[in-house]
């Protein structure tokens, strides 16, 4: 299974930004994915989750800002962002899981600044 990322960029605080993450492989009808991001000199942390079925969880940090989506057909997670703060500027990742496995995509950055 790979994962692509991509829709990163430099957006001004306020601002939206759309982020896609690609799956290929051997992908089951079943699977979890998400979003994680990165900031300079932080630890990784969860930003959503979508499940096969649609079910969406995500942290308190974009509650109400971020949406995450899904396109099953073409297998590619979405994560809108929108009121976008320097807070959110990051390097996101995205992930798939399925029967036990995660697999990983490159990290796409976000950059958050006037």
């Amino acid at each position: 299974v790979q994962l692509q990322a991509s829709g990163g960029g430099l957006v001004q605080p306020g601002g939206s930004l759309r982020l896609s993450c690609a799956a290929s492989g051997s992908i089951f009808s079943f699977n979890v994915m998400e979003w994680y991001r990165q900031a300079p000199e932080k630890q990784r942390e969860w930003v959503a989750t979508i499940t096969s079925g649609g079910s969406t969880n995500y942290a308190g940090s974009v509650k109400g800002r971020f949406t995450i989506s899904r396109d099953n057909v073409r297998n590619t997670v979405f994560l809108q962002m929108n009121s976008m703060k320097p807070e959110d500027t990051a390097v996101y990742y995205c992930d798939l899981s399925q029967r036990g496995r995660t697999y990983w995509g490159q990290g796409t950055l976000v950059t958050v600044s006037s």
